[in-house]
């Protein structure tokens, strides 16, 4: 240190600069020091999951970034003085440990950032979904639930509001179409061994005999209170304009057996602009889809990428010319595109891209409402089909005779429907598929020399 009495002069001025700089050097240090300690007070009040795996991650992070020389080691015997030249090198290694700590902590610090940044994102999400008591995993109506345990089971309602609907879409108004219903409705079946997937299609108008239910008001999205007695011979979709989700939930698990763990409802309106978000879907087409009341909806045959609007309209069409099975080939393009999202979505080009990833969500989120379809949800599923190959993934539609009867109501073929779905509910092959073969016995083996 420097002598304030001291003359000044210009080697005088240099010195107490440097004394100067030192000086602000070291209260700079001592300030961080003390804002590391403030902060590892706060994590420490902070008990909730997510800090608690913050905190694992800093603690990771410090036992890399910290040198093995900081570990405590035992006491050692006095050393001797150091020269000059010792002192200035462990001066400089002091240095670079309390580097080593801060860089340490900088980086906890970051994590720290990030990990509640993710956090409140998905916070932020799932406070978007609209949530709507659907499920009744209790039911009675389920065939042997034990062995549904880990099975994913999404019901899947495509609700026909025109709530939202822009002029130009040709679907007409909230005021001149009132209610909602289930326009579509679907399985989507992924078992607990995540080895295949099956997306089993109802349609509309199918004869069943709905299930008394609470009254449900699409516009509030709240259930009345008012019990609705059932009623014989009905269509499948009156279930949802009459009782919303329950209901049709209940409906569902007593025509399959099945345990629903997801319900999932989404407007077409909404449904458009997932499509945009990913850049559009590819479909193939055999032919132009001309429908009698929406004129041209895909002018070309082929393999084409169809942008929401396209996609909105291709999946409404109940009259398309040359097509006279009506709600099935309906149904088929609905799996169709379905299957074509659920694909772009799990694609590199939009898993990797955050805009898109994140639009999609917000997408999703404002157009969907249920039971039990969070993040969480949504990434489990995700992250379970994975390695799911494509050609795993099943369309079907419920077996029906196949016409209309005199009520303009699809029959269900009971015992091919029944069939169908125990081999969802037991796992097993459906009854289009062959079992696989059995291994040979010891006794059919080829003896040697024969």
């Amino acid at each position: 240190m420097t002598d304030q009495m001291e003359p000044v002069d210009d080697a005088t001025r240099v010195r107490r600069k440097i004394d100067n700089t030192l000086a602000r050097f070291s209260a700079a240090h001592d300030e961080l020091e003390r804002e590391e300690e403030r902060k590892r007070q706060r994590r420490e009040r902070l008990t909730a999951g997510p800090v608690k795996l913050i905190e694992q991650t800093r603690t990771r992070l410090q036992r890399v970034v910290t040198s093995p020389s900081e570990e405590p080691e035992p006491e050692e015997p006095a050393k001797p003085e150091l020269t000059r030249l010792q002192e200035k090198k462990q001066r400089h290694q002091d240095r670079t440990a309390r580097i080593a700590r801060i860089t340490a902590a900088a980086l906890a610090c970051l994590v720290f950032l990030a990990t509640g940044g993710l956090w409140g994102t998905k916070t932020w999400f799932n406070s978007k979904f609209n949530e709507i008591a659907a499920l009744d995993e209790n039911s009675a109506d389920i065939k042997n639930a034990a062995g549904q345990n880990g099975d994913e089971n999404f019901l899947i309602a495509g609700s026909d509001t025109r709530a939202g609907a822009e002029a130009e879409e040709g679907v007409g108004t909230a005021e001149a179409v009132g209610g909602a219903r289930s326009d579509s409705l679907m399985i989507a079946h992924v078992p607990a061994d995540r080895k295949r997937a099956v997306v089993v299609g109802f349609p509309r108008d199918l004869e069943v005999t709905r299930p008394e239910c609470q009254r449900w008001d699409s516009k509030t999205g709240q259930y009345t209170g008012e019990t609705v007695p059932a009623k014989p011979r009905a269509k499948l979709n009156e279930a949802f304009a009459i009782g919303g989700p329950a209901c049709t939930t209940k409906l569902v698990q007593q025509l399959t057996g099945m345990k629903i763990n997801h319900f999932v409802g989404i407007d077409f309106h909404g449904f458009k602009g997932m499509i945009d978000v990913v850049g559009g879907v590819p479909i193939h087409v055999d032919k132009p889809i001309i429908d009698e009341e929406l004129g041209t909806v895909i002018p070309t045959a082929g393999d084409i990428v169809v942008s929401g609007d396209q996609a909105l309209n291709y999946v409404r069409v109940r009259k398309v010319k040359g097509d006279p099975t009506s709600d099935y080939g309906r149904i088929k393009r609905q799996q169709q595109v379905i299957g074509a999202l659920l694909k772009k979505t799990m694609s590199r080009e939009v898993l990797l891209d955050t805009g898109k990833l994140s639009g999609l969500v917000t997408a999703f989120a404002g157009a969907t409402f249920g039971d039990n379809i969070g993040v969480d949800q949504l990434l489990t599923l995700a992250q379970s089909m994975q390695g799911l190959d494509p050609n795993k993934v099943k369309f079907l539609t419920i077996p029906t005779v196949g016409e209309s009867n005199s009520r303009g109501n699809e029959e269900m073929l009971e015992k091919p429907a029944k069939a169908l779905f125990e081999a969802l509910i037991e796992n097993v092959p459906l009854p289009d598929e062959k079992a696989p073969a059995p291994p040979p016995t010891p006794n059919a083996q080829a003896q040697p020399g024969k």
